[in-house]
Formats: C-alpha cells, structure tokens, sequence
C-alpha cells in the first residue's frame, strides 16, 4: 500500500535533521562530512620531540583542520603551570610515602594535557575530571591543599564545585562523562554559552556509560570535548587487550562526531586543537572528541607495581618525549625562556609544594556529628535521633575524661 508509518516519518524527519547540521559544520571550513568527522592521517604535533616546530606540512594539519598556534605569552604561562603540575607530582607522591595521604593516582608525563585542558575553557565553562587529573583542577586556579583533600580520606571533596565550575574526582570509572554530559544539557536548556571538557583515560572508553555519554551528547548536540588521555595502560591492561579499533578518536565517528587526535606531550599542539574544540562545541557544531598520545611515566597508584606489567626499556622511549623538557627546549630557542624567567618558575613551583605540605601535614580533628549533617537538607527523625544519642554519649565521654584529669 506504501502508507508511511508515523514513527517511520519521525525518522525521516530526523535524519534530514542531523544531515543539514552535519553538512552546515562540514561547509563552514569547505571539507566533506567525512574530512570533518574523521580523525587527520597521523596526531597533530607542532613540536618534534627534541622540541623544535616542526614545519607546517608534518605538523598533520590538513584542510578544515588548521590549528593557530598560541601566543608567546600564553605559551610561557602554560609552561609555567607545566613546571609547576611537575612539582606537585613529585610532592603529591612523597606525601604518599609519608602516610599524610591515602592514595595518589600520579600524572606523572601527562602533565601537558592537564594544562591544556585546564587553559581551553572561559570563565563560564565546566570541567569534569578522573581522579589522575589533579593537576588540572589546580591549574584552574583552585586551592592545592583544598584539591588533595579527598585523597586524605576526609568525608567531603575538598572544594565546591559550583563555585569553580568543575566537578569533584571522580574515582568511579567514567561516571564523570554522564555527569560532565548533564551539565551541558542544562546549559543549553537555559540558553547559556558554557562548554564542558569532559576528561577520561583509555581505560574509561571501554566501559557502559562511555557509550551513554557520547550518545546523548550527539544526539542533543550538546557543548561537549570529550577528552581522552590515553596513556596506554588501564592499570595493567594494555590498549591493544582493550579496543581493536584504528584509533580511540574513531571511536567518534560511530556517534556523528568529530574525533580528533593530538600528541599528547606536545603543549602547544594540545593547546591548539583543545582550543579549537572548545570554540567549535560554544558555535553550536555539537560534541567532539580529542584523544591526546601520551604515557603514565609512573606506576598506576602508590599501591601498583608497574614494573609487573611493561618493560623498563618502554619507560625510558616515553621520558625522551618529556613535555616539560620539550617545552623549555623551545621557547629557550625563541627567546621566551630566559634564566631570570626559569628562577620565577621554579620558586613558583617550590612555593606550591611547600603549601601543599604545611596544609597535608596538619592535623585534621573530625567532628563525629558532620555524620549526620550534610545527608539531608531536612534530617528524618531517625538520623537526629541517632544524632542526639551521639552528642549525649560524646558529653558523657568528655565529661567522664574531664573528671579523671583531676
């Protein structure tokens, strides 16, 4: 009979929907749909790895994908934070051996995508990160010591989000992206120009809410980077015994979003291509995704042995790929860099390690009442009467110490 069936025009209408958008974004920098969706040939790098600039035909640019290098201003910024999120690994870590914090999930190596995700987004954007992105969060600008609260074992997450506009660590595998995905939905509800950084490992791309995430980012086109550190290891799993695909950036396409690939050990190359992600999800052109290359120069957490699962030789092909050694190589090269300006650097980065060691070496006194404080805006009538008993047992305690003090 050839009558159509309502859900089947849904469809029809749908498609035609996600055709024109996608069209409209690919002719806006004259490429096909599939130029703009897939990944470029090889990772954009614009410094080699002896940190010279690479000319403009090997830095793996191509048409509708050019990145405009950052300004010599906004490179030693960068390397500044660099150097700095170097110190607080190194702190972060003997902090650990000291028994003044739990854990501490080290980026040890990854330190130049923790700056460019920090530096990509305005005053109104969301970042949402793991539990290895420490030094992204400080690089936002929020308190060290307040940052490392959660992993002392404290009850509560340190900072406010609402207040930084960047979500708690998340230590649950990739249940960030779904919260990082939420907020960008609200955004566009209400009409705001905010774009969220959404920030994940290798590890996380194999998991459920991965897939969620990316699907109803795509299908909303909604004002998300998604973006992937991939340092090669989910704990022990290498990526090979994780995803068979060309790439974790084609991983992208399957939802209709651009997958981008980046060196990333190369800051101003991160720098560039997160910054062009970030104005390309504010103009409306929907979700992307950028994979950054990069190596976990240390061991998973204070409780891995790294050395069980990859050889020594691999670890040292990583560390001639430093990013902070890259960086300073070149902006010495052009004269950004000079010895007055690494003395300013470095007392930074001392001044930080120094707070992060008088605020972790202090002593924490709990309140064993915050139990029941914080559960409910309204407390039930069960948790105050718990609360109660506990005060009244708490007074009794003290009390009975006061009078054997006599």
């Amino acid at each position: 009979m050839g009558t159509e069936q309502p859900g089947a025009a849904a469809a029809s209408a749908g498609e035609v929907d996600r055709a024109a958008y996608l069209d409209e974004t690919a002719r806006k920098f004259g490429i096909s749909v599939e130029d703009y969706l897939l990944p470029t040939h090889g990772s954009i790098r614009i410094l080699d790895e002896t940190g010279r600039l690479r000319d403009v035909g090997e830095q793996g640019t191509a048409p509708g994908h050019e990145y405009p290098m950052p300004e010599a201003d906004e490179l030693l910024a960068a390397y500044e934070a660099l150097v700095v999120g170097r110190r607080v690994n190194d702190q972060n870590s003997a902090l650990v051996r000291q028994g003044r914090m739990a854990v501490y999930p080290s980026s040890h190596g990854q330190e130049a995508c923790q700056v460019a995700a920090a530096l990509c987004l305005g005053d109104n954007d969301w970042m949402f990160p793991t539990y290895r992105d420490s030094v992204a969060v400080m690089t936002k600008g929020i308190d060290p010591v307040e940052t490392m609260t959660l992993f002392r074992g404290d009850w509560h997450g340190g900072y406010d989000p609402a207040k930084y506009k960047v979500g708690i660590q998340s230590t649950p595998l990739t249940t960030q992206l779904l919260h990082a995905v939420g907020v960008a939905h609200a955004a566009k509800l209400r009409g705001e120009d905010t774009v969220v950084v959404a920030m994940c490992g290798d590890g996380a791309t194999s998991e459920g809410d991965f897939h969620e995430a990316l699907n109803f980012a795509a299908v909303f086109k909604l004002p998300v980077v998604f973006f992937v550190q991939n340092n090669q290891y989910a704990i022990s799993v290498p990526l090979a015994q994780q995803s068979v695909a060309p790439s974790l950036a084609h991983k992208a396409v399957g939802y209709g979003m651009a997958g981008e690939r980046v060196d990333g050990n190369d800051l101003i190359a991160l720098m560039a291509v997160m910054r062009r992600a970030v104005r390309l999800a504010r103009e409306g052109h929907g979700p992307l995704l950028v994979e950054a290359h990069t190596y976990r120069m240390q061991a998973h957490t204070n409780a891995d042995d790294a050395t069980r699962y990859r050889q020594d030789a691999e670890v040292q092909e990583w560390m001639a790929k430093d990013p902070v050694t890259r960086m300073r190589t070149y902006l010495q090269g052009e004269g950004v860099l000079d010895e007055a300006a690494e003395a300013r650097i470095a007392e930074a980065a001392e001044a930080m390690a120094s707070q992060l060691r008088d605020g972790l070496n202090a002593e924490v006194e709990p309140d064993p009442e915050d139990l029941f404080r914080y559960v409910f805006t309204e407390p039930t009538s069960q948790l105050a009467e718990q609360q109660a008993r506990l005060a009244d047992e708490l007074a009794r305690d003290a009390a009975t110490q006061t009078e054997a003090t006599r």
